[in-house]
């Protein structure tokens, strides 16, 4: 998708983890487990799910987790509910006082340029269910950038390439969600580009976290951090 064929408002769908912040993932990881010990009785550091969490809902890394320690579909599928509830007021507790270290370089600087600006809408799109991924960015200190009651989050599905859709729909009027040619979603794993290409939107990726350039080749475009980001989007907003 060039330039020229990006409506207005551009809404921007950012991911959380390895896109905005790094290392801000422990107290989270710990919640999601203390909710599944809770839930099931399940000790996720006894169950070998041979996982790579990025990228994924915490409702498919519990699933995941849970199919490999014995537990059935079905079960999952009653609990899931339960496990969320309950991951959620573990992190309440467990949440660090203060993220801002990991905020990425040139993220507070380009949301604050964004949130300025009336062609612009910001919205999150990430598989963390949305009272962690809200806990998480205010005490990282750029929670404030991103409004509530829009966005995608993994306590919407479980299916990460649903998410684009259901933050459309949010930014969108009553019945007409916000458009696709309006819509780009901003990750740094092979997983957010699919969901963006599953919804038929631009996905942009960042180099920010555990993939390469070449691991992310499938997006629009790769580039190595929040900084050249900028730059790319100041390029196409004044086009």
């Amino acid at each position: 998708m060039s330039a020229d064929e990006i409506t207005r408002p551009l809404l921007l769908l950012f991911d959380i983890d390895g896109t905005l912040l790094a290392g801000a993932t422990d107290a989270h990881r710990d919640a999601l487990h203390a909710a599944l010990l809770a839930v099931h009785g399940v000790d996720a550091q006894t169950v070998n799910a041979r996982l790579r969490p990025a990228g994924r809902t915490d409702g498919e890394i519990a699933r995941t987790i849970l199919l490999a320690a014995g537990v059935s579909a079905e079960r999952i599928d009653e609990r899931a509910g339960a496990v969320r509830e309950e991951c959620c007021r573990a992190y309440q507790r467990l949440c660090p006082k203060d993220l801002s270290r990991t905020v990425l370089p040139g993220v507070r600087e380009l949301l604050a340029w964004l949130a300025g600006r009336a062609d612009v809408r910001l919205a999150l799109v990430t598989g963390n269910y949305e009272l962690v991924a809200r806990l998480k960015l205010a005490s990282a200190g750029i929670g404030h950038r991103f409004p509530t009651g829009q966005g995608g989050f993994g306590s919407d599905a479980e299916d990460r390439a649903a998410l684009p859709a259901i933050a459309r729909r949010r930014a969108g009027t009553v019945g007409t969600p916000h458009p696709r040619a309006a819509t780009t979603v901003i990750g740094d794993t092979p997983r957010d580009i699919a969901c963006a290409h599953a919804d038929g939107v631009r996905c942009i990726a960042l180099a920010t976290g555990p993939f390469g350039r070449e691991e992310l080749s499938e997006a629009d475009a790769v580039l190595p951090s929040a900084l050249e980001l900028g730059e790319l989007l100041a390029a196409e907003l004044a086009a």
